[in-house]
């Protein structure tokens, strides 16, 4: 039946899978890099926590800014135009970083970076409304969504490497340069290959049958069609919040987005500041000198293949060599993101009906992330047994997030995806700076104590019941995730 159906629309998947993949190893490089920054952005050794997350919020308040205006213009651009000029302005924005010369100008680049930014997952997610029936939408944006975690994986393997290589006096900069010119590369491929369905059918490209497919949602149709005499009237965003499907996504991902970002931004940080910690306990009067050489060495993944002088004199026992921790944290993630949207598509093509299928998925997956709360004490016996915990979080985020997006397109006719994803984006990303500022207070105040493990600890509480809160507050607003007709 697939077969006579047709898979045309995976290909469209595939193109925003890479978009998605560039768009996180870009805003990615920054958490790699953070020992390599701070000279560079910290006012002062008290404030460097502090710092870094000013310019982490300086990307994510353009971001949260960004999206107010970005999910508008994806609906008056339409997804092939809007999807183009977001990854051509991200791409020049990752380049830009190259040429900062302190806290503020890096963290203009930074908020250059957010507001361009903004357009990927709107645009990802309208072309999915127009390319997915219902059922396959989940699926469709769990698959390109996994773009988000191979970024998260090449960044650490492929980041610390570049940054290590001086080429005519530039070091960290290239890797800022060379990640931001390969979106260059994907706009040829854009625009030679996507349409929109009707498009497509019309130049033969698309089967009658795959075409029919994709519009198989006898109530989507109903809807949609009601909507033509005003499919270009603009919906307004004071209508939009109106609705209480429009908080339920609006609070869904004020909780759960601040996670991502903590582990996107802070997760690279917290490993390494568990090489400090456990250096400092084995040799606390070792020179900065053979210190700072021992570090450099487990930045890099290279060390696993033996090229380790330092380790292997000092012999401490407990070291990680966390760029590559921080792949395996991201590659137990692609698992959560595939298998997260294929859960509501199994119960769905069992009889249950739609809106009960991904409830009850997203119980599941808010769920998974308490196992997050034993991560300080398993770092304490062996610090792979947190990287593991941590990484069944990141897994959990993701199969919420493939199914948190798709509510979106099931509860609103798709004039209005882009606006109300970007709705949901921005209350994500405001959450996200709300977070990021009481993390970098709360990690100076521990560290000034001499004591930065127990900030983190603090900070993996409430990375474990925020998908709880999330779910029962999603649950009160739209119990059905029913869909609107009234736009």
């Amino acid at each position: 039946m697939k077969s006579r159906i047709g898979n045309y629309r995976w290909t469209i998947c595939t193109l925003v899978f890479f978009a998605t993949t560039i768009n996180y190893v870009d805003r990615n490089v920054i958490g790699q890099l953070k020992d390599v920054l701070l000279p560079l952005i910290q006012r002062s050794p008290e404030t460097a926590n502090q710092d870094y997350g000013f310019a982490i919020n300086a990307f994510q308040i353009a971001y949260a800014i960004g999206l107010l205006a970005v999910g508008r213009l994806m609906d008056l651009l339409g997804t092939k135009r809007g999807y183009a000029a977001a990854l051509f302005g991200w791409s020049l924005a990752a380049i830009g970083h190259a040429f900062s010369f302190g806290l503020y100008s890096f963290s203009a680049w930074r908020a250059m970076l957010g507001v361009t930014e903004s357009g990927n997952f709107p645009a990802a997610q309208k072309a999915v409304s127009e390319w997915f029936p219902r059922k396959e939408r989940a699926f469709a944006t769990g698959i390109y969504n996994c773009g988000s975690n191979i970024g998260a994986i090449l960044a650490p393997l492929i980041v610390p490497w570049l940054a290590a290589h001086y080429i005519l006096g530039w070091s960290w900069q290239w890797a800022f340069v060379i990640t931001g010119a390969v979106g260059l590369l994907w706009l040829i491929f854009w625009f030679g290959i996507y349409k929109s369905p009707r498009e497509k059918l019309a130049d033969g490209q698309l089967s009658q049958a795959e075409y029919d497919y994709i519009h198989s949602d006898a109530d989507e149709q109903q809807a949609e069609v009601a909507a033509d005499g005003d499919a270009g009237k603009k919906v307004s965003w004071l209508k939009l919040l109106g609705y209480r499907q429009t908080w339920s996504f609006f609070f869904g991902k004020f909780f759960t987005d601040p996670i991502w970002w903590f582990y996107l931004f802070w997760l690279p940080g917290f490993l390494s500041d568990e090489n400090k910690r456990k250096i400092a306990e084995a040799f606390p009067n070792l020179s900065d000198e053979t210190r700072a050489a021992a570090l450099r060495e487990l930045q890099s993944f290279t060390s696993l293949f033996g090229d380790t002088p330092v380790l292997d004199q000092l012999q401490i026992r407990g070291l990680i060599v966390w760029p590559v921790a921080v792949a395996v944290v991201y590659s137990i993630s692609v698992i959560g993101s595939v298998c997260g949207g294929y859960l509501p598509k199994l119960l769905a093509d069992r009889g249950v009906a739609i809106g009960k299928a991904r409830k009850s998925a997203m119980l599941v997956y808010a769920l998974l992330p308490l196992t997050v709360l034993a991560a300080l004490w398993l770092g304490s016996v062996n610090t792979w047994l947190a990287v593991l915990v941590i990484g069944i979080g990141t897994a959990a985020h993701q199969a919420w997030s493939a199914n948190i997006f798709t509510t979106v397109p099931d509860m609103f006719p798709k004039k209005a995806v882009g606006s109300v994803t970007g709705i949901g984006g921005m209350a994500g990303t405001l959450g996200s700076v709300i977070f990021t500022y009481v993390v970098g207070k709360l990690l100076d105040h521990y560290k000034n104590l001499g004591n930065i493990a127990e900030g983190y600890e603090v900070v993996f509480v409430v990375c474990a019941v925020a998908y709880l809160v999330a779910w029962l507050i999603m649950h009160a607003l739209a119990p059905r995730f029913e869909k609107i007709s009234d736009l």
